[in-house]
């Protein structure tokens, strides 16, 4: 036996009842709250505001899915090779949120924040913000660093997402520093660049997070519980109707075998 404690204020359970954030789960939070507003309270310890959490569900909504990127493959190949462990495929998918897929809603963030606090004050016109993202946009580039944030694979004219998020946020009275700057820089980086190259929406859902106020070093757990639901959907779609299968068969068929020259 020990004396030792273990400090929480998540949640715990006795014989007859669970604790979650100081209420009662079942009388308190079952059907009076939904998941979106308590995945906010549960990181924030506090619970969000009506316009908080309509932006942190719609930030949840647009990074759920994107299609057959890395993320939704490698949970689709891991269920093949192991359909017994779904917990298995869908880790498998989770693991590849960096980068180049999902980080960048946490490398975006950090980027706006790391700016916004070399700051004396901040802007007060559209001017003075486009001063600083020109100012930054230029270090960044004299760095040899890329903007996160800025352009997309697939979206070259611009992300859907973007727009409306960027609406919902000012509709929401939740258009803080992070979006204004990352709204100028997509006005101004193509003086610095010489090509225009689209905000993307997982750069807008990074400064959306960070406005709410959301601690910045939990924003990829965010991007990866948005995208746990659509490789939920991916696994679900793959019992049914798979194409994984294919997939390896067509690697497998049309590998170009080149054995390195030995001496």
């Amino acid at each position: 036996m020990t004396d030792s404690q273990y400090r929480t204020g998540i949640g715990a359970s006795d014989l007859t009842t669970i604790q979650l954030l100081g209420l009662d789960l079942a009388d308190d939070l079952l059907g009076q709250i939904t998941f979106g507003e308590l995945a906010y309270w549960l990181v924030a310890k506090r619970r969000p505001t009506p316009g908080q959490r309509v932006m942190f569900e719609a930030v949840l909504v647009a990074l759920a899915d994107h299609g057959f990127t890395p993320t939704a493959i490698s949970a689709r190949m891991t269920y093949l090779s192991a359909p017994d462990s779904i917990q298995g495929a869908i880790a498998s998918g989770l693991l590849g949120g960096g980068s180049r897929f999902l980080g960048v809603t946490e490398d975006a963030a950090l980027f706006l924040a790391g700016a916004l606090s070399e700051l004396d004050s901040i802007p007060s016109s559209d001017d003075e913000w486009d001063a600083v993202a020109l100012a930054l946009v230029t270090q960044t580039r004299e760095a040899g660093r890329f903007v996160p944030g800025l352009g997309h694979p697939v979206h070259k004219e611009g992300d859907p997402r973007t727009p409306v998020l960027m609406k919902m946020a000012r509709d929401n009275d939740q258009f803080g520093p992070h979006l204004e700057l990352f709204d100028a820089i997509g006005r101004v980086h193509s003086e610095v660049l010489g090509r225009e190259l689209p905000l993307n929406g997982a750069g807008v859902c990074g400064a959306v997070l960070a406005d709410i106020d959301l601690p910045l070093a939990v924003l990829r757990g965010v991007a990866l519980l948005a995208r746990c639901a659509g490789l939920l959907g991916h696994i679900a779609e793959e019992i049914d109707d798979p194409v994984a299968y294919d997939m390896y068969m067509h690697i497998d068929r049309n590998t170009d075998y080149r054995p390195a020259e030995t001496s």
